[in-house]
């Protein structure tokens, strides 16, 4: 099946849906593909595994027509560089607090001389030397990049230069995070959070940046009211709680009735 990019999701006559992948298994993934999910974002950050079990979620991504998209456990150039060439649409950098860091990570997104990603023709995303390196270098210039995750309150006050850095994909959005980070004990409902966000919504609206935006409860009810308000606030993707949300909330569901 041919590779889809972050771009085609964007090109969705639809708000693009997905989740966050935090159970090392391709199985979930083909549930998730089977559900009619866009993406999903392979969390290496949270989730208790690393690029070795990415990679095989990322095979998985693709073999189910899914985006696959990684969660950093750092900013860190080196493990940019790994999951693009393990087959990655798209990196999202946690806590990115200055333009500087999100100018870093774009820079390891590229090959020399825009930056400093290493450049070895052997690897999956290039299909292991088989594909021409000149078509598959510049297919990567043209769709690969960073989703800059603004969550702490460095990254608050730094937000309209965070969003004008050039190459950037997207800004996801974390509240829960920036409650914490704010000293609001994770309250994203509480109105301080709420300002903020409507702040870095203003800021990637006036840089033309697509947003990601959270939707936390599994309730289909509350899950869809809070996908209209992002929706109604500028959001053009959506990435919904995670897989170990849904499916610990389909349990207890059924534990509850049957109990």
């Amino acid at each position: 099946m041919p590779r889809r990019a972050f771009a085609d999701l964007l090109a969705l006559p639809r708000p693009a849906l997905g989740t966050w992948s935090q159970i090392r298994s391709e199985e979930v993934i083909d549930m998730l593909g089977a559900a009619g999910l866009d993406f999903s974002i392979v969390d290496c950050e949270h989730g208790a595994f690393g690029i070795e079990t990415a990679e095989k979620l990322f095979r998985a991504c693709d073999a189910n027509g899914i985006v696959p998209l990684v969660r950093a456990p750092v900013a860190d150039p080196v493990f940019v560089g790994q999951a693009l060439d393990a087959g990655a649409a798209a990196i999202v950098i946690p806590g990115v607090a200055s333009a500087q860091q999100a100018r870093t990570m774009v820079a390891a997104t590229r090959y020399a001389p825009e930056g400093t990603r290493g450049a070895c023709p052997c690897v999956r995303a290039g299909e292991h030397f088989i594909r021409d390196w000149r078509s598959y270098s510049s297919r990567q210039r043209e769709t690969v990049g960073v989703i800059a995750l603004v969550e702490t309150k460095a990254g608050l006050e730094a937000i309209e230069e965070i969003c004008a850095v050039e190459g950037l994909l997207a800004l996801l959005i974390g509240p829960f995070d920036l409650a914490v980070s704010l000293g609001l004990a994770g309250d994203y409902l509480h109105p301080e959070v709420q300002a903020a966000i409507e702040r870095m919504l203003a800021a990637a609206k006036a840089h033309h940046l697509p947003v990601i935006a959270p939707v936390f409860n599994p309730d289909p009810v509350e899950a869809r009211r809070q996908r209209d308000d992002w929706q109604r606030r500028g959001a053009a993707m959506f990435v919904v709680g995670t897989d170990k949300i849904i499916v610990s909330d389909a349990l207890k569901t059924y534990s509850d009735a049957l109990s």
